[in-house]
């Protein structure tokens, strides 16, 4: 993961870019639990105080679980097996260093890219970017592909055409 300088640039960043209506409403959360081996942490994105999704050690773990067991199955060793990845983007099995490098990914790359990204949480940093126009909302919301995103990821969506 690509080293960020500290969690309140990044958290003012991500901030800058949501649009207007969302600016004082969406919230984003990190915490570190230092005292605990490995510094494990856990991560938010909530709405006028309430989480409406989160990210922690705990994902990990099981993202640790999936790996073994397919590492059991074929000999391999392997974080990035795609369909381990589609798993834990669907279910939304992600840590905090997900989110932290979906966070990262996400400032570096143009609308256009991280609203066609594979991985969900780049696609819900981009859809309450201050970037996406009303033209590209109603392209969104006719196309109707956001309808077979996950509900933890469509959630955005829908908040998104509301406002």
């Amino acid at each position: 993961m690509k080293h960020y300088k500290s969690w309140s640039d990044l958290k003012k960043k991500l901030t800058e870019q949501l649009c207007g209506p969302l600016k004082n409403r969406i919230t984003y959360f990190l915490t570190r639990y230092h005292e605990v081996h490995n510094s494990y942490g856990r991560a938010s994105i909530r709405l006028d105080g309430r989480e409406l999704v989160n990210f922690s050690w705990v994902e990990m773990r099981r993202q640790e679980k999936d790996t073994y067991e397919l590492w059991k199955e074929t000999g391999a060793w392997d974080w990035e097996a795609p369909e381990l990845k589609q798993k834990w983007n669907r279910d939304a099995i992600l840590s905090d260093y997900d989110f932290l490098e979906a966070a990262m990914e996400f400032l570096q790359l143009p609308i256009k890219d991280a609203l066609q990204s594979d991985n969900y949480l780049i696609r819900v940093f981009a859809i309450m970017d201050k970037r996406v126009g009303k033209r590209t909302l109603e392209a969104i919301k006719k196309g109707g592909e956001y309808k077979s995103y996950p509900e933890w990821v469509r959630q955005f969506y829908e908040l998104r055409f509301k406002v």
